[in-house]
C-alpha cells in the first residue's frame, strides 16, 4: 500500500486558528503536516481556504461538521462549499440525544446516513461518523458503534479515534479489523493510563499494530493527528506528535 500522509485535526489548535488562521497554517506546513482537517471556518470562505491551503501546499482531509449541514437544503450548500474547498469528506463528530439515545434511534441514524452518503455519492463525496467513548457502552445488548456501522453503506467512513475508542474500554483493533476497508480517515490520539496530557507514542495505544491493520485492510487514506491534552503550548504538543510519528515511520 503507498504511504498514508499525515493531517492535522486543526481543533487541536483552535485557538491560534482563531487568532491568526493564516500564519497558524503557516506553522502546520513548516512542521511537515500535509494536509489539514477542519473544525469551524473562521469566517472564510471555502475559496480564501481553498487558496490559503493551495500556496502552502496543503491538502483538505476531512471537516468536522453538523448533521443539520447535510440534511434537506442545506446539503446542497454544503456540497458547493466543500468541492470548492477541495474536500471529500464530511465527517460528523458528534449527535444530538434524539439521534442516540436508542437502539432504534441509533437505526434510524443508520439509515440518514445511508440516504446522504447516497445524495453525495454524485458528487464524488462522502460522509462519515466520528467516535467518542459512549459509543462503546453497551446499549440494549449492542455497542451503538456496531448498530451503527452494521446497518450503514459500505461507504460511510468509519472516522476512529484511537484514544476515545480506548477511554470508552475499546481496543481499537477489534473494531478496525471488524470494518475493513471502512476506516478510510483516522485520528491518531494517544491514550494513557497514567498520564492525561500524554503526546503520540508516549501511552497505551498499540501504534504499530494500528498502522498494520490500517494500511492492510483499514482502506486508510489519511492519518490525522488530533491533540486535545496538552502539557506544553498546543503548537508545540501537535508538532511533537508529529516529529514522534517519524520516528515510528510514518
Amino acid at each position: 500500500m503507498a504511504r498514508v500522509p499525515i493531517a492535522l485535526q486543526l481543533y487541536s489548535i483552535r485557538e491560534e486558528c482563531a487568532q491568526d488562521l493564516p500564519g497558524s497554517l503557516a506553522a502546520v506546513a513548516r512542521m511537515g503536516y500535509e494536509g489539514v482537517d477542519f473544525a469551524g471556518y473562521h469566517g472564510r470562505s471555502a475559496a480564501e481556504l481553498r487558496r490559503m491551503l493551495d500556496d502552502l501546499g496543503l491538502k483538505v482531509a476531512g471537516t468536522h461538521i453538523g448533521i443539520d449541514t447535510l440534511l434537506g437544503d442545506e446539503l446542497e450548500r454544503t456540497v458547493e462549499f466543500n468541492l470548492i474547498l477541495g474536500n471529500r469528506f464530511l465527517i460528523v463528530p458528534g449527535l444530538p440525544a434524539e439521534y442516540t439515545n436508542s437502539r432504534d434511534a441509533w437505526l434510524r441514524t443508520a439509515e440518514t446516513f445511508n440516504e446522504i452518503a447516497a445524495r453525495l455519492a454524485p458528487h464524488g463525496l462522502l460522509t462519515g461518523y466520528h467516535n467518542h467513548h459512549t459509543e462503546f457502552t453497551p446499549m440494549e445488548g449492542e455497542l451503538p458503534w456496531d448498530i451503527f456501522f452494521s446497518n450503514t453503506r459500505q461507504e460511510v467512513v468509519m472516522q476512529f479515534d484511537t484514544g476515545n475508542a480506548l477511554v470508552g474500554g475499546a481496543e481499537p483493533l477489534n473494531f478496525l479489523k471488524r470494518y475493513p476497508g471502512r476506516a478510510i480517515t483516522v485520528h491518531l490520539k494517544e491514550h494513557s493510563a497514567t498520564n492525561d496530557k500524554a503526546l503520540i507514542g508516549e501511552g497505551d495505544v498499540p501504534w504499530a499494530e494500528v498502522f498494520a491493520t490500517c494500511e492492510s485492510i483499514g482502506g486508510t487514506e489519511w492519518y490525522i493527528v488530533e491533540q486535545e491534552s496538552y502539557a506544553c503550548p498546543p503548537m508545540e504538543c501537535v508538532e511533537r506528535c508529529l516529529q514522534n510519528l517519524r520516528k515510528m515511520g510514518k
